[in-house]
């Protein structure tokens, strides 16, 4: 009989309540290494979402492509844990709940293909990400499935957030480009 390693993942705390980085703690050989990405027991040990309801991958060609700020209104809201698989990314959750003490806070991290750290974003954060370096994938795992109609966004630029962005985003769609100020859309019944 042989004895196993187990694996495990940490767990840190960030400023906004409910926000998580997830560092692996990988076991190392000879062979390269081993490490638990998801554990539903680890999760729903620190009181998280453990339910996934579908895995969604972005590939980014260009450095300095953003995707965000993306969340979807309830009753569909989400709760995501983003991993960059490939090239790198820095990674932003804005506090979008009114009863939050971080509410209309932002944190960012790096996330990368090296250092294999992932994000965990509640239910009423929007999250978005630029590319640091070409050819980037990033890596979705998400509580509920996508429905276009309660899909919903904040401006990566909006100075009611004032997000201290690493690089000037280069690529970015309309439709994020084109979301109203914050303030235009808290004061609309």
């Amino acid at each position: 009989m042989t004895s196993v390693t187990q694996t495990s993942m940490k767990f840190s705390k960030c400023k906004l309540p409910g926000v998580f980085v997830i560092d692996i703690e990988p076991i190392k050989d000879e062979r390269g290494m081993f490490a638990r990405l998801w554990c539903k027991d680890e999760f729903k040990q620190q009181g998280l979402v453990t339910e996934l309801s579908q895995c969604s991958l972005s590939f980014n060609h260009s450095k300095g492509t953003l995707r965000g700020m993306h969340y979807q209104s309830a009753p569909h809201a989400e709760t995501k844990v983003i991993r960059c698989t490939r090239g790198s990314i820095f990674d932003v959750a804005i506090d979008l709940r009114p009863e939050s003490p971080s509410y209309k806070q932002w944190f960012g991290t790096l996330l990368s293909a090296e250092n294999h750290r992932m994000l965990y974003v509640p239910e009423g954060l929007a999250h978005g990400f630029v590319t640091l370096e070409a050819d980037s994938e990033v890596f979705y795992q998400i509580s509920v499935p996508y429905v276009p109609e309660s899909g919903r966004g904040v401006r990566w630029n909006d100075p009611c957030f004032d997000i201290n962005w690493p690089i000037q985003p280069v690529v970015i769609s309309n439709k994020d480009a084109n979301y109203p100020n914050f303030i235009e859309l808290a004061i609309k019944p």
